[in-house]
């Protein structure tokens, strides 16, 4: 486990974050800038201190304000990897990464990680001709070399394009998956977070919100300030059932029953996660016919939202929670009430390749962007 209890307070700025969390998978700490992300991140690496409070990951004590206990970042036996990779511009690649492997146990294999990474052909070079995503790539392979208990990821996709972030995202599910590596992984971006994560801290205003599984705290409609509206929305597992050439369409087993995505690659049996935006998801009270809509699906309103503005959030249950942002009147004209049955229509074409991300409780190795 990662047990957390801290309190920090420099200037105006308090952190008052309590948590707890397997350490297995990733844990994810999301929230908007200055929340207390790093803040909280550096506290864990033992970079900051706090004033009071108690650290202990896997049983080890790394910090306990009342028994004197701070054990030295060095000694945590913690990677970081910073947002801009931090190599040293004088050393080739391969010596940023033995510098890593200094201080580690025997049995490093270095390797392994090098081709885990495929850097391979970056050994000879220095960062200052690497891309940024080769960058990060190198700064990974020396925090690994380090053998930590724990990998701290702050921030890490934040200077990349989306191509360099897709890239650094299947390099980032790799190690969850060969090495078995846990992670926590801080990042203000949502599409990373319903990618990668399988445990979910909300931060706001330095205090957590709410901790808990993602598909969870992502479908309450509570956290719309902190998860984000616009982009808000249902966080749904599946599985892949097949692809059909003839429509180019993939079926994707959940448990309220089927969705229709535009084909992907992924092979029957593969577990992942989708993410239907409530903006992309319509009610009606009758099963519609002659519609281009291909995911009708019965459900019963749960929740509705408190708001006040013209548009109003709808939580249903179709065998998992779902959201749909719809009009006032719309709300009020089809009298929509809690616990009434009702249908939800998507677009297959709403579950763009950023829509995927993977599940928690199986994983897949091919790419889904």
């Amino acid at each position: 486990m990662i047990e957390v209890d801290v309190q920090f307070r420099r200037n105006d700025f308090s952190l008052d974050a309590a948590f707890s969390a397997k350490s297995e998978g990733i844990t994810a700490i999301f929230g908007r800038s200055g929340s207390g992300k790093t803040t909280l991140i550096n506290i864990l690496a033992g970079l900051e201190r706090p004033n009071t409070g108690r650290i202990v990951v896997d049983d080890a004590v790394l910090f306990d304000s009342s028994a004197g206990i701070d054990v030295a970042p060095e000694r945590r036996r913690l990677g970081y990897v910073f947002q801009d990779g931090r190599l040293f511009p004088h050393m080739t690649v391969k010596r940023n990464l033995i510098y890593g492997r200094r201080s580690a146990p025997s049995g490093t294999e270095f390797d392994a990680i090098v081709r885990l990474l495929d850097i391979e052909p970056l050994l000879d070079r220095r960062p200052g001709t690497l891309s940024g995503g080769e960058k990060q790539r190198v700064a990974i392979g020396r925090a690994l070399l380090c053998q930590p208990k724990l990998l701290l990821m702050d921030e890490p996709l934040a200077a990349l394009d989306a191509g360099r972030k897709s890239e650094i995202l299947t390099y980032i599910e790799r190690l969850r998956e060969e090495v078995r590596l846990p992670i926590v992984y801080v990042s203000h971006a949502s599409d990373e977070i319903v990618r990668l994560a399988d445990t979910l801290v909300l931060l706001s205003d330095g205090a957590v919100a709410a901790v808990g599984p993602l598909e969870d705290l992502m479908s309450r409609l509570d956290l719309r300030p902190l998860t984000g509206r616009y982009e808000a929305g249902a966080v749904i597992p599946v599985t892949v059932a097949r692809t059909r050439p003839e429509t180019q369409l993939t079926e994707l087993v959940f448990p309220g029953g089927t969705l229709l995505v535009p084909a992907t690659d992924l092979p029957a049996g593969h577990a992942f996660r989708v993410r239907v935006r409530a903006r992309d998801v319509a009610l009606s009270l009758t099963p519609p016919d002659g519609i281009s809509m291909l995911n009708i699906l019965r459900g019963t309103v749960t929740e509705i939202g408190d708001d006040s503005g013209p548009l109003v959030d709808v939580l249903v249950d179709i065998g998992c929670p779902i959201w749909a942002r719809i009009s006032r009147h719309a709300l009020d004209s089809l009298d929509i009430t809690v616990g009434k049955q009702i249908y939800t229509l998507i677009k297959a074409v709403s579950f763009d390749r950023r829509s995927l991300g993977y599940g928690a409780a199986h994983r897949v190795s091919e790419q889904t962007g």
